[in-house]
């Protein structure tokens, strides 16, 4: 896909009543006929369409959607959601778990892959249904993300001193209201070794009314450094909603990541790259990992292979600021690591 040049307004966050990006996420398409019919699109128009995906249906909020260019099959941005019939069959090499997270389960609701740090899966919920997940076949109902009981995985943090630094995941941790964030991290306090803490979430980018002056007010609040990491893969994705949202989040002390899954269709040239990385700056957000993509079952659709990866860095390190090129790293279940690629 072609790149998209936007030039980026920072408007100030306009305060709006807490709760309202809850009554956006009420209001997503959820039915494949509407989000065509939203975008001028024919069924004929796109490759066959899974009608039946009960496990990871269809979700896309409006202020997402409406970013999708109306009458293009080719989309970017609708193409990170389509659901296709082609997923019903797992490739060569897919699988449900591809990142190893059930070997990596420490307590319920907690996952430990690297040393220093505790993965918490807070929530099932998310923003936004991206059909190359590498999460959606978890099972969370087995876990705390479904139940909403901190005090086990809470023990086993404060019972090991070496674990520095918590990540609130998910699903997309920022689907939890911020009263909910609040009661979690009022546990954490308590403990003293904890030094930092990272989030990880969609949500800024994908509904931003979610950055509300009552997260900013928790956010502010918090004892520790914190790390946000967004997800944004496409330059489309960042309009000036989006960065308002972003820039609002710096200002509440945060420091600001991104990470994006090179993704065929949506975002494989040097273009589009080096224009994503530009919007990100412009937004307050600093390019962090290009993920080669996690292979999970059903979503062989977009791979990139390695050899493509690596040639689009260096093509970005030609064009770009060292501190503007994303690091290419691939996840591999059971490594001490991400595997950085270049």
């Amino acid at each position: 896909m072609s790149a998209v040049s936007t030039t980026l307004a920072t408007p100030h966050l306009v305060d709006r009543p807490n709760g309202d990006w809850q009554m956006q996420l009420r209001q997503a398409f959820r039915r494949l006929p509407d989000l065509l019919a939203h975008l001028q699109l024919a069924p004929a128009q796109l490759p066959a369409l899974r009608a039946d995906a009960m496990h990871f249906p269809l979700l896309v909020p409006r202020a997402f959607a409406a970013r999708m260019r109306p009458g293009d099959p080719h989309d970017p941005l609708l193409w990170q959601v389509l659901p296709l019939a082609a997923e019903a069959r797992a490739g060569q090499g897919e699988t449900l778990d591809p990142v190893g997270d059930k070997a990596s389960e420490r307590s319920l609701g907690m996952l430990q892959k690297y040393r220093g740090r505790a993965l918490l899966l807070t929530t099932a919920a998310c923003a936004i249904h991206c059909r190359y997940c590498f999460r959606q076949h978890y099972d969370y109902a087995a876990s705390n993300a479904a139940r909403g009981d901190w005090h086990e995985v809470v023990a086993a943090i404060a019972s090991d001193s070496t674990i520095h630094e918590v990540i609130l995941s998910g699903g997309d941790p920022l689907s939890l209201s911020t009263e909910r964030l609040r009661r979690l991290t009022d546990q954490l306090r308590q403990i003293p070794h904890l030094r930092r803490l990272r989030i990880h979430t969609r949500w800024p980018v994908v509904l931003p009314d979610r950055v509300d002056r009552e997260l900013l007010d928790w956010l502010g609040e918090l004892p520790w450094p914190v790390t946000i990491v967004v997800h944004a893969n496409h330059p489309a994705e960042i309009d000036a909603a989006v960065s308002s949202a972003c820039q609002a989040l710096r200002r509440s002390g945060a420091w600001l990541l991104n990470q994006s899954v090179l993704l065929a269709g949506v975002n494989d040239d040097a273009d589009c790259l080096a224009a994503l990385s530009d919007a990100l700056q412009q937004a307050g957000v600093l390019p962090y990992y290009l993920h080669l993509l996690d292979p999970v079952a059903g979503a062989g659709r977009f791979r990139v292979g390695e050899r493509r990866g690596r040639a689009l860095i260096a093509e970005l390190r030609a064009r770009l600021p060292g501190y503007l090129v994303p690091r290419l790293a691939r996840e591999k279940a059971g490594e001490a690591a991400k595997l950085v690629l270049a």
